[in-house]
């Protein structure tokens, strides 16, 4: 009995010292991090998963003092961001905590941050400066500014493929040594005068750049008298002959495909018949990152239209997209301040309701609007929105985009109209994928010279990758 006791009183004893070290300074307040997001539920009444056991046999210190009671972001922010994670609400007032997105913040922080931008240059001339410094930091971020120069190599051509008012062919450009981009070019048929030129850098949807939507948007365009050319994303499409898939998060894909398109368009530029006063560039999802980062870059884009990704609070979430730190610049930017920098040039942004462009009429917009207004261009920016509609580039959105570049590149949208003088997309030849490869159903002819190690390419840059090495 006297044993029982004893037992019964020391284990008392152990859970009142324990209770007492866990909220007191003895132990710098340490608290199981379980118990400090359950107080964060009961405090704000919302209710928070953690079905990845993200926050198992973690302890956090001072972890009540971190939590303020009335600002539930700025709680979420000071209790898991020690442990890299974050809480992001699915439905209103449910969370789920995930790992450490920093590519994403909330929708409130989102559009504070551009109430913080807007109010830290009211005129073109503090405007410009700001956009100056972007662009500088943006071009180191990348590390264009440290690329090799382009090979002398002549370009891998396919034979040309000939339909009603169009051709294909396909390209594999070196733009670094050993390393080629991959794509194909859509011509007006036949060509024989000025053309305007159009990039159209693939996103992350399903059938890559060979898919119908992308086939018919290179193709309507390309009847209207544009020359287009289509390319593939780092490790996706023939660029996995060279980089597996596994390599497509690799930061430097970023870079990659920045220089994909301005080295393209450096070849483009040495062709007959292409137009170097007219030059756009629209892609959706990753590719509409890209749309908005080579407008942003490359003077020679005169009318961009970004597709599915001007968003205030979400910066893209491959790191082919943000990997390479360019939202850092300035203190802190965004694509919404990143698409402002095509300001005075003519730009399409097209939003819908189901992803993170549903805010954008209300509040990405306006903003991207004002910075037109410092040039008295106002009109030359627009939005189209779809509410109901999704994350994509589908026929909705390429209609709205077919008659913006008609417009402003000076195209003839006549020629994809039907009698009744409709947009008609079903004059599109759709081809099989292998008629798309430039280097064969197998890579067979993949010049021999093709680099095909990660840590390579890093060290063209004078850089070590550090992805494999964590």
């Amino acid at each position: 009995m006297k044993k029982n006791k004893y037992i019964l009183a020391c284990f008392l004893l152990w859970t009142t010292f324990f209770k007492v070290q866990a909220q007191t300074s003895d132990n710098n307040y340490k608290q199981p991090l379980t118990e400090t997001i359950n107080r964060i539920a009961a405090i704000f009444k919302v209710e928070i998963k953690d079905g990845d056991g993200l926050l198992k046999d973690k302890e956090l210190e001072y972890a009540q003092w971190k939590i303020d009671a009335g600002n539930i972001e700025v709680s979420f922010a000071n209790v898991l961001s020690p442990f890299n994670l974050s809480a992001v609400e699915q439905t209103t007032g449910v969370y789920k905590i995930k790992k450490f997105q920093y590519h994403k913040i909330s929708e409130i922080k989102g559009a504070e941050r551009l109430q913080f931008l807007a109010n830290s240059y009211q005129n073109k001339e503090d405007w410009e400066k700001r956009k100056s410094a972007l662009k500088s930091c943006m071009i180191s971020a990348f590390g264009i500014d440290k690329a090799p120069k382009t090979p002398d190599s002549k370009p891998v051509l396919t034979k040309k493929r000939k339909y009603k008012g169009y051709s294909v062919e396909n390209i594999g450009l070196e733009i670094l040594p050993g390393v080629y981009a991959t794509g194909s070019i859509y011509k007006p048929y036949p060509l024989r005068k000025k053309a305007a030129v159009i990039l159209t850098p693939n996103g992350h949807f399903g059938g890559e750049r060979y898919r119908d939507s992308e086939q018919i948007r290179c193709t309507m365009l390309a009847k209207m008298g544009a020359i287009v050319v289509s390319y593939d994303l780092f490790a996706w499409g023939e660029s996995k002959l060279q980089f597996p898939s596994t390599l497509h998060r690799n930061s430097i894909a970023s870079t990659i495909q920045v220089l994909n398109g301005m080295r393209l368009l450096d070849y483009v530029a040495t062709l007959k018949y292409a137009d170097m006063s007219r030059v756009g560039v629209t892609g959706g999802s990753g590719g509409g990152s890209q749309t908005l980062f080579l407008t942003a870059l490359d003077d020679r884009i005169k009318v961009s239209v970004p597709v599915v990704m001007v968003s205030s609070y979400h910066s893209g979430g491959c790191p082919c997209e943000s990997g390479r730190g360019i939202h850092l610049c300035g203190n802190g930017t965004n694509n919404v301040e990143i698409a402002a920098m095509a300001a005075p040039r003519p730009q399409l942004i097209v939003s819908d309701g189901g992803d993170w462009t549903h805010n954008t009429p209300e509040v990405e917009f306006p903003f991207v609007q004002r910075t037109y207004e410092f040039y008295g261009k106002k009109d030359l920016v627009k939005n189209a929105h779809f509410p109901k509609e999704g994350h994509n580039y589908k026929e909705s959105k390429r209609m709205a985009m077919y008659p913006f570049m008609a417009k402003y590149l000076d195209l003839d949208i006549h020629k994809i109209e039907d009698k009744n003088g409709k947009i008609d997309e079903s004059t599109c030849e759709l081809e099989p994928v292998e008629n798309l490869l430039v280097f064969g159903k197998n890579g067979e002819d993949l010049p021999k010279n093709a680099l095909k190690d990660i840590d390579s390419l890093y060290e063209l840059f004078g850089e070590v990758n550090l992805k494999d090495y964590k």
